[in-house]
């Protein structure tokens, strides 16, 4: 039983600054599309294949602690993450794909193990779409 997810935006700038923006920066950026995010990364070095980072969500009121693992990592191409909020495990899996010299489509890709198709995934689909609609818009002001 898993439910997925998957929301693309276009974005009017080069995938790699793109992918600079939102995954060599992600602990700096995430925060700033989704503020009910605070991120700290926990390992040493530049992010990759194995970096651990801790989280904290606060959307639904009480905050929920957590960890990300970056476990997929090719520049300009795709990062993945398996997440853990406390029981509940995610994975997602952000991929870059260039559409012209200056614009790159992102798609996100969600898994929700445990979750099934008969539950209501309305609010999980506007969140992320609000966070792509962010996403563009600070990469387009700032790059």
């Amino acid at each position: 039983m898993s439910v997925q997810l998957q929301v693309s935006q276009v974005i009017d700038r080069p995938v790699d600054k793109v992918f600079h923006f939102l995954a060599h920066d992600h602990v700096r950026n995430h925060p700033r599309w989704d503020p009910d995010m605070e991120l700290e990364q926990i390992s040493e070095g530049p992010i990759g294949v194995g970096t651990m980072i801790r989280r904290r969500y606060s959307h639904s009121g009480t905050p929920v602690e957590g960890t990300m693992e970056v476990v997929e990592f090719e520049p300009n191409r795709v990062m993945g993450t398996l997440i853990h909020d406390g029981p509940v495990e995610t994975r997602g899996r952000m991929t870059f794909e260039a559409v012209s010299d200056d614009q790159t489509r992102i798609t996100i890709n969600v898994e929700l193990p445990g979750m099934d198709e008969s539950m209501d995934k309305s609010f999980l689909i506007s969140a992320i779409k609000r966070s792509t609609e962010n996403m563009k818009r600070l990469i387009e002001s700032e790059t």
